[in-house]
């Protein structure tokens, strides 16, 4: 061989071991590199095992008191702190609220409070659940004034920490990412949140709707909720308030053509009543008053609490020059007047109720008045809504409602906008919320036409547990305490159902109070008998009379019986009173019997 061949043969050897060396160093390096990439992975999968646990407090099978715990870990975020309004067979209760057991005996691993908008269901519960759990709070600007002025009222304005926070500027706390995502609603400032935790990504998406052209142009970010679906959500919960109902929610300023309308050539004065917490309605209905030249005034507490704080804050812009005082109103003509009052629900003591029934002090409706109900009957107050639309037609009044014109729109998403949403984040695991169990049902089957398998799907009770990650969700076993915490008066809590229940009795059947004197356990005298809510005693002396003599019956009995306890004296006089007045009269009164010690 030649030594030219030579030198190739060996510059070709010198070149093959040299790439095959470059080649196991490569090879070693992506070894080194897929090694550290599976460490990497077996790291981020040690950390994803780890679970996310959302538990509802309140605010599912139910609309109202809004209240969902988040944990991951050692540490937990509660959104939302609401109340909800007593069913009518809650006689006597004011309000109702969550129960806080759960957050009391867990208050130290909870980071912060996130309230997704100033609605009494979101935030009716903050001074109740501050006093026996001082928990920093986060919400928007609007929210923050609303809860400003009711921790001041409960004494609590230098107790609570309240945050600023703003749709697209992400919160941390510990391992939890919380991140306020503008929508569009009934009030200003709602947002949905993003949740982040290592484990799984959740999207709340508060009390909502698609509104493309709102008052305040803050259209709903569906931009956002887009993006989270690419990123990757696990867990969707959404407003189910209006999914029985097919299309979209109208725009809130389509209302705004129908109060020009009806201010235009209109010489009565006009009442409107809506929603305190609609600022923009209140906006549209002001804009109209200016624009026809009338002065505004303010009636009912709620309604003048949120225009102030709302006008302060800079969501309301009503020029000063616009609004008098309720008291001056008889300065004015009828065609140059706009009242806004609260009482669209028809509750007897709000100012609408009390116009309607003649006693409310600063003005008396009649036939030089229109009056326009700008709201929708919460499920329940239909009735009452109709009696004060009687009485005020009965006064000659002209009453314009959702029958008669379009003077409402909701502030919930309807079906299309629900798909929409579900669209967008394309969630792993769905949890209907802000619902009826019907609704939930109806949302349910609506996310399985979406694509979401039945199985990640969970329809939840109050004092559930979910248990979650990126991978798996599933409700455990372990359960706690939902009931509902009623308050009366300045009492939280210690009505319950047997107090309801005689409550219920002393409504539909009244009361028998049986008074007897008594010496060493025997009868001094025949029975007193007291009635109340159940005959007119004297003009049923008879029947008394009769009743009377069963009572000394009953205590004979007891005697023959040797009954030395008076627990079985008055049970024995229960008892037969009981039958008797049942056959007598096929009525059930309460039955009191008072044994006086003489």
């Amino acid at each position: 061989m030649s030594q030219l061949n030579k030198n190739k043969k060996h510059r070709k050897n010198e070149h093959t071991s040299l790439k095959n060396r470059k080649n196991r160093t490569r090879y070693s390096h992506n070894l080194k590199k897929k090694n550290t990439k599976k460490k990497n992975r077996k790291k981020y999968n040690n950390v994803d095992d780890r679970k996310m646990k959302m538990i509802p407090i309140g605010g599912v099978g139910e609309i109202g008191k809004n209240m969902t715990v988040f944990e991951y870990g050692d540490e937990a975020i509660i959104v939302d702190c609401g109340l909800k309004f007593p069913d009518d067979d809650m006689l006597g209760v004011d309000i109702v609220l969550p129960d806080f057991d759960y957050v009391e005996k867990n208050k130290d691993k909870i980071k912060g409070l996130f309230i997704t908008h100033g609605h009494e269901d979101h935030i009716g519960g903050v001074t109740y659940l501050e006093k026996v759990a001082n928990i920093p709070i986060y919400t928007t600007k609007l929210t923050r004034g609303l809860l400003e002025k009711k921790l001041t009222e409960a004494g609590l304005e230098d107790e609570v920490k309240i945050n600023t926070i703003k749709a697209g500027t992400p919160v941390k706390l510990g391992n939890f990412e919380v991140e306020p995502i503008q929508v569009t609603h009934s009030i200003a400032d709602s947002v949905a949140f993003a949740i982040k935790t290592p484990a799984a990504t959740v999207v709340h998406t508060g009390d909502f709707k698609v509104d493309y052209n709102p008052i305040d142009n803050k259209m709903i970010d569906l931009q956002r909720f887009a993006q989270l679906g690419n990123e990757g959500v696990d867990l969707l919960l959404s407003d189910s308030t209006n999914v029985e109902e097919g299309g979209y929610t109208p725009s809130e300023s389509t209302l705004g053509e129908t109060f020009y309308n009806i201010f235009r050539g209109c010489k009565n004065r006009i009442i409107v009543t809506t929603f305190a917490s609609n600022i923009h309605r209140i906006q549209q209905i002001a804009d109209a008053a200016v624009a026809y030249n009338r002065k505004i005034a303010i009636s009912g507490r709620s309604m003048q609490n949120m225009v102030d704080v709302a006008r302060d804050l800079g969501y309301l812009k009503i020029p000063d020059s616009a609004l008098i005082d309720i008291k001056d109103i008889d300065k004015y003509r009828p065609k140059e007047l706009v009242v806004i009052t609260t009482g669209s629900q028809g509750e007897p003591m709000a100012a609408l109720g009390r116009m309607a029934n003649g006693d409310f002090k600063n003005l008396e409706v009649g036939p030089n008045d229109t009056i326009i109900i700008s709201a929708s009957p919460v499920p329940g107050n239909e009735k009452m809504v109709s009696e004060v639309i009687n009485k005020l037609v009965e006064k000659g009044s002209e009453v314009i409602y959702q029958k008669l014109a379009e003077t409402h729109v909701s502030g919930h998403a309807k079906r299309e906008e629900l798909k929409l949403i579900q669209a967008l984040t394309k969630p792993k695991f769905f949890v209907p919320v802000h619902g009826e169990p019907r609704m939930l049902l109806h949302h349910k089957n609506l996310a399985e036409k979406m694509g979401i398998p039945s199985k990640n799907i969970f329809i939840m009770n109050n004092g559930e547990q979910l248990e979650f990650n990126h991978n798996k969700a599933e409700i455990i076993n372990e359960t706690f305490s939902s009931d509902s915490v009623l308050v009366d008066g300045l009492g939280i809590g210690d009505i319950g159902n047997i107090v309801l229940n005689d409550r219920k009795k002393l409504s539909e059947n009244g009361l028998i109070v049986v008074i007897q004197k008594m010496k060493n356990n025997t009868p001094i005298g025949s029975p007193d008998i007291i009635s109340r809510g159940f005959v007119y005693v004297k003009e049923n002396e008879e029947l008394i009379e009769e009743a009377k003599a069963e009572v000394e019956k009953a205590l004979q009995v007891s005697r023959d019986k040797h009954y030395t306890e008076w627990s079985d004296i008055k049970s024995e006089i229960r008892s037969t009173l009981h039958k008797f007045l049942r056959n007598r009269m096929d009525r059930n009164p309460m039955i009191l019997p008072i044994l006086v010690n003489v």
